[in-house]
């Protein structure tokens, strides 16, 4: 049987870091390379855990308060020179998350990637696990003047498919996921795979809140 999920939309956008894959260990060893490099002290997997899905420079505020933008900037550049050395390597996909994309495509939906990683980063990571072909677009942080939450990726994406903003479906795994889903006018789902508890969603009001990928698949096919 059809879900109800199903016929109600026509594409699906995706969060790529904690909520179809993980990068923690790549993460870690950017942000303490790229710390290091600023002068500053390496920080736990924890601390680094919280502050995936934002963009560099928040990440590099919300780890030592120095809102220079200069330094921002080096860390930044600091973090893609680690990244491109390790980050693809590290990636490992949750249960079921190509799974759930190619199901989307059998169903005739579409399928787009919203990230802050880089555009080339994510292709890269694909390709590694033979699913080069999964996404129809795939939106990076070289690809908006304003990362998430500003909606303009989200904006983009949904674009893309020409079918309604009400038809298509952002899926992700922080609140920084739900406020640009919301400034886009998108549905939004949540899945509890990262390190933001179901409660912080619920201001958002997301359509589902999913223990995992496969709760998620359940909600839109079944």
């Amino acid at each position: 049987m059809r879900g109800q999920a199903e016929n109600l939309y026509a594409a699906a956008l995706f969060d790529f870091d904690y909520t179809l894959g993980d990068c923690t260990d790549g993460i870690v060893a950017c942000v303490n390379h790229g710390l290091r490099g600023t002068g500053n002290g390496e920080r736990g997997v924890e601390e680094i855990r919280r502050t995936v899905g934002h963009s560099l420079a928040e990440t590099y505020f919300m780890l030592t308060g120095d809102g220079d933008g200069a330094h921002a900037a080096r860390f930044d550049a600091l973090f893609q020179e680690k990244a491109n050395e390790v980050m693809t390597d590290s990636a490992r996909l949750y249960p079921n998350a190509e799974n759930l994309l190619r199901t989307c495509k059998k169903r005739g939906m579409g399928v787009g990637i919203v990230t802050t990683k880089h555009r080339y980063r994510i292709v890269s990571i694909f390709e590694k696990f033979a699913m080069g072909d999964v996404a129809d677009v795939i939106i990076g942080n070289e690809d908006v003047r304003m990362e998430k939450p500003h909606p303009e990726g989200l904006e983009k994406a949904a674009a893309f498919f020409g079918c309604g903003k009400v038809r298509v479906l952002y899926v992700g795994d922080s609140v920084v996921d739900a406020e640009a889903a919301q400034r886009a006018g998108l549905d939004f789902a949540a899945v509890l795979t990262g390190t933001t508890p179901k409660e912080n969603f619920l201001p958002y009001r997301p359509v589902a809140v999913a223990k995992d990928l496969s709760a998620l698949e359940a909600f839109l096919f079944h």
